[in-house]
């Protein structure tokens, strides 16, 4: 359904709108607003894919279309450990498995080509959609950290979810 590709200077607009949609961060650590201009700099900046940190734009097979983001990043060769982070931006996409086909996705890549032998995350208890996705590509929960993301006034607990090379579904 999707392939992954780097991430260009032009996808900066797409970027932006994403990160300003309300809907889009409900669930993510979104930090603080930066200009158009920020986001393409950042991107024009950004170092090239490598071990540590590997970076790529969600892209639909069908139409070339950029939906979203995925991310892995921490990777060290000594530990065979790397955090993933995804997100689909464009909301008409929601809820047709290209989420959980990103996820699965890179996470073949990151145990295939980086030879990791487990890929975490954390995703926030409320967030019921993704929490699904991490379960159906064979992501377990390894344990709750309490009241670490704050949003709307109201904090909220995190599930840790761990995958070990061999449990990818």
């Amino acid at each position: 359904m999707i392939k992954l590709r780097a991430m260009e200077p032009s996808d900066a607009e797409a970027l932006w709108r994403w990160n300003h949609d309300p809907d889009v961060v409900r669930w993510m650590d979104d930090g603080y607003a930066q200009s158009l201009a920020g986001v393409r700099s950042r991107l024009e900046s950004r170092p090239r894919n490598g071990y540590g940190d590997v970076l790529y734009g969600v892209e639909v097979r069908e139409d070339g279309k950029l939906i979203g983001l995925v991310r892995l990043r921490d990777a060290e060769p000594e530990t065979g450990r790397a955090e993933l982070d995804i997100y689909l931006g464009e909301k008409d996409y929601w809820g047709r498995g290209y989420a959980t086909d990103a996820v699965r996705t890179m996470c073949r890549y990151g145990f295939e080509k980086m030879r990791l032998h487990k890929i975490m995350l954390t995703v926030v208890v409320e967030n019921e959609a993704a929490h699904h996705v991490y379960q159906k590509v064979g992501f377990v929960d390894e344990g709750r950290l309490r009241e670490v993301f704050r949003r709307d006034g109201r904090w909220y607990d995190m599930f840790t979810m761990g995958l070990l090379e061999g449990e990818l579904r």
